[in-house]
């Protein structure tokens, strides 16, 4: 270290990249010493998924993103590739740290290492410091009356929003005194100096693909949510079940990535309630849909892997499929379904599924098909630029019945219906399943019922360029009635 220069302080990057409205960072910069910013990235961490491929692709972007706002500041942004343990302490012991800060995480399993961290550097007498960074109310902050956990959506939101409101979030620092890390520090790689061929390594190739949508980094996280606000939030409440209207924020990924801290969002949306009377509706039913990822969090951290153990256990008797032919045509939006084809198929080609589409894929794999939700949990945690550990999981686990606060087995969605009713005139099927788009839309949501002269002149040929249903849905309603009276 450079005798002029005080101790650094290390802030540790993680879920939460952006500068503004970071607790971990406005205290580092608080404390006078100067800051080395830094991530961590481990491709096989234990006990902890490793990232999907749409995850990884969307962390490479942000994290180059993050690096360009730093670069701006004066520094730059330490990239370290391996286990988190040995690489923070590694890096505090090498530039002789006083204290490494960083903002908490949730999954059991990155508790422990935090902890285990924790207690490493302070052996080294290296004081550590943590904050709430990335959700309005933290998981132990919210109880019962007799001190156990919510196990109902509705209960927890009431009791999380009863007399709170969160901390007005904090504007981006318009200084930082970095700390000059060593070029020769092992295992230190500052991200602006790593090859193209590593950033590759972190980001898969969709150039064959439509992730040219997607704008990473906390400036595009603003963009997109001022675009939410300006344009969209009106017609939230009235238009986010309808695919084709493309109302909703699209703001997940962001906040999955801390991109934008949930804070901003809140008081972005609180800010404009008083002045914008008739979205009022809309801002209730966000916030709202806020609380689901709260709520999500909370399971996470209250009743553990949420994406292995069914909430319910009754479910652990489910009698599932095995039915890879058809599980393949569920991924690859094949399935007859038109509805659930165009959700598949844009998933796959985005990164992203519209919500409502979500619920109907999600119903088709589980009851339609009667296969695991593990099996399309996985699927989307792999294809989602929003997948996470807490919500992914807890939304397949309500479409299955066996998550907390769920919806019941018994109810199916009937994708023709669902199809009819959000999406009547077609315009989202005819975007992602085009060799439908000539069918009129009397018989473009379920084509199998078409006249064979309305087929012959809209050039679908059933079991050729568009298959036939891989299942009827009357008979796959019956058969998964009868598999849930089976646990009854």
């Amino acid at each position: 270290m450079p005798p002029c220069l005080k101790p650094p302080v290390i802030v540790w990057f993680r879920d939460d990249q952006r500068l503004a409205d970071n607790p971990a960072l406005e205290y580092a910069i608080a404390t006078g010493h100067p800051i080395v910013c830094v991530y961590i990235y481990d491709s096989k961490p234990q006990n902890v998924r490793a990232y999907g491929e749409a995850t990884r692709w969307w962390l490479a972007k942000s994290l180059q993103a993050l690096n360009t706002e730093l670069v701006a500041l004066g520094g730059e942004l330490t990239l370290l590739c391996g286990s988190e343990s040995q690489s923070i302490k590694a890096l505090a012991i090498a530039i002789g740290a006083i204290e490494v800060c960083w903002n908490r995480r949730y999954l059991a399993a990155q508790r422990e290492t935090d902890r285990a961290i924790k207690m490493a550097l302070k052996t080294r007498s290296i004081e550590v410091s943590t904050f709430n960074g990335y959700l309005l109310r933290e998981p132990w902050t919210v109880a019962t009356r007799n001190g156990r956990p919510f196990k109902i959506f509705s209960a927890y939101w009431r009791a999380a929003c009863y007399e709170y409101s969160p901390q007005a979030p904090r504007l981006k620092p318009q200084q930082i005194n970095f700390f000059p890390v060593p070029k020769n520090i092992a295992q230190v790689a500052p991200l602006r100096t790593l090859s193209t061929i590593t950033i590759q390594c972190l980001a898969p190739n969709f150039s064959k693909r439509s992730f040219k949508i997607w704008k990473c980094g906390e400036q595009a996280g603003w963009i997109q949510l001022n675009d939410f606000l300006t344009n969209s939030l009106s017609y939230y409440a009235s238009g986010r079940d309808f695919p084709a209207m493309q109302v909703t924020s699209q703001l997940s990924p962001y906040l999955r990535f801390g991109n934008l801290s949930v804070r901003q969002v809140w008081h972005a949306l609180r800010s404009i309630a008083s002045s914008v009377s008739t979205a009022s509706g809309s801002i209730d039913k966000f916030l709202y849909e806020l609380g689901w990822r709260e709520f999500s969090y909370y399971l996470l951290y209250h009743y553990g892997t949420l994406h292995q153990v069914n909430f319910k256990r009754q479910f652990d008797a489910m009698p599932w499929r095995n039915a890879d032919t058809e599980l393949h045509a569920w991924r690859c939006g094949r399935t007859g379904y038109p509805l659930v084809d165009a959700g598949m198929r844009e998933l796959y080609h985005t990164g992203w599924i519209h919500n409502r589409v979500r619920m109907v894929t999600a119903s088709f794999l589980v009851k339609h098909l009667l296969i695991n939700w593990r099996e399309g949990e996985s699927w989307f945690w792999d294809r989602l630029v929003d997948a996470d550990e807490a919500s992914n999981p807890a939304n397949w686990q309500w479409v299955a019945g066996s998550g907390a606060d769920a919806a019941p087995y018994f109810r199916i969605f009937n994708p023709i219906l669902q199809s009819e009713k959000f999406d009547m005139k077609a315009t989202y099927v005819r975007r992602w399943v085009p060799e439908l788009s000539r069918l009129p839309n009397e018989c473009i949501h379920a084509p199998w019922l078409a006249q064979s002269g309305q087929l012959a002149s809209a050039s679908v040929k059933l079991g050729q360029n568009y298959p036939w249903p891989i299942v009827l849905h009357q008979q796959a309603r019956k058969r998964a009635l009868m598999a849930i009276e089976h646990i009854r």
